[in-house]
């Protein structure tokens, strides 16, 4: 196999990841599609031996192209939120896969899709990118030419206005990736229930398959004081935590990570937030000062 063939199966692997990116980005197959391919132009013509880490290069590239895409866009009426059913296929003159484009469009949803053309393009990257793809915002920084605070407030600005804009499609908007870019049950928040299920149930051998197996539980001091563990290391201790426990808590994206929230009066006063990686849950956040945490209910 040749270094070009080589390169385009690489390329394959990551096709998926950066075509979800780029619809969320742009709202539509066939410019996603357009920003995927431009991606791939630039790779065939770049010495990739001296990218050290290949999948992240490409983010970069389908991130500042659909930036672009963004920032040229002209005022017109066609509507370019695609559907299941318009939505373009994949590759050049390959047939559309339905059940991808099925999950596509459902791990975003159209009303997300809506709230997020009403952002500036600068703040839908931050939100697209750290909220849904786990990309740290010192390498979104680069991309949109500001600080990493900075583009830490744009994704903050961007989230209230999609948790203001769009409350009662929340339990199908929000798709949460983990830090290698692995959709978390087809973009919703399937790890938060399926965590709070095996709870109630007991289901000890269930709750310990999600977790990893040197997990770290850590509490805030006021969910100390309530309570919590300050600290608990091993998926043992934390099964035994939470194993048959007849709590309700409601899934929910805290901070951009799928979790759970206890909710009294209407009110969160305790949030979980889950973090990810190879697919299993490594960290369990207990916070319960909650004044500047971003939380977005999956009613």
């Amino acid at each position: 196999m040749s270094d070009h063939d080589l390169l385009a199966e690489r390329f394959e692997k990551d096709r998926p990841r950066l075509r979800a990116l780029a619809y969320r980005m742009l709202g539509s197959g066939a410019e996603a599609e357009d920003a995927v391919q431009e991606a791939w132009i630039r790779l065939s013509r770049s010495r990739t031996d001296e990218v050290e880490n290949l999948s992240g290069w490409l983010t970069t590239i389908v991130a500042r192209v659909s930036l672009n895409m963004l920032q040229s866009r002209k005022s017109r009426p066609e509507d370019l939120v695609d559907t299941t059913e318009t939505a373009e296929p994949h590759g050049e003159g390959a047939p559309a896969d339905p059940e991808e484009e099925a999950v596509l469009a459902d791990s975003v949803g159209v009303a997300l899709l809506v709230v997020l053309d009403t952002l500036t393009p600068a703040e839908r990257l931050a939100f697209v990118l750290h909220d849904m793809f786990a990309v740290p915002f010192d390498q979104i920084a680069t991309i949109v030419d500001r600080s990493p605070a900075a583009a830490r407030q744009l994704a903050s600005r961007a989230r209230r206005r999609v948790q203001q804009r769009a409350p009662l499609a929340r339990s199908r908007a929000i798709g949460v990736y983990s830090e290698n870019g692995l959709v978390l049950k087809k973009g919703r928040s399937d790890l938060a229930n399926a965590f709070l299920a095996a709870s109630r149930q007991g289901n000890f051998e269930a709750l310990l398959a999600m977790l990893d197996p040197d997990i770290v539980l850590r509490s805030d001091a006021t969910a100390a004081h309530l309570g919590m563990d300050a600290e608990l290391r091993g998926a043992d201790a934390v099964t035994r935590l939470f194993a048959g426990h007849a709590w309700a808590p409601l899934p929910a994206v805290v901070d951009g990570a799928a979790g759970l929230v206890w909710v009294k009066d209407e009110v969160p006063f305790l949030s979980f937030r889950f973090t990810v990686g190879d697919g299993l849950i490594t960290e369990i956040a207990v916070q319960a000062e909650l004044s500047d945490v971003d939380i977005v209910l999956a009613l």
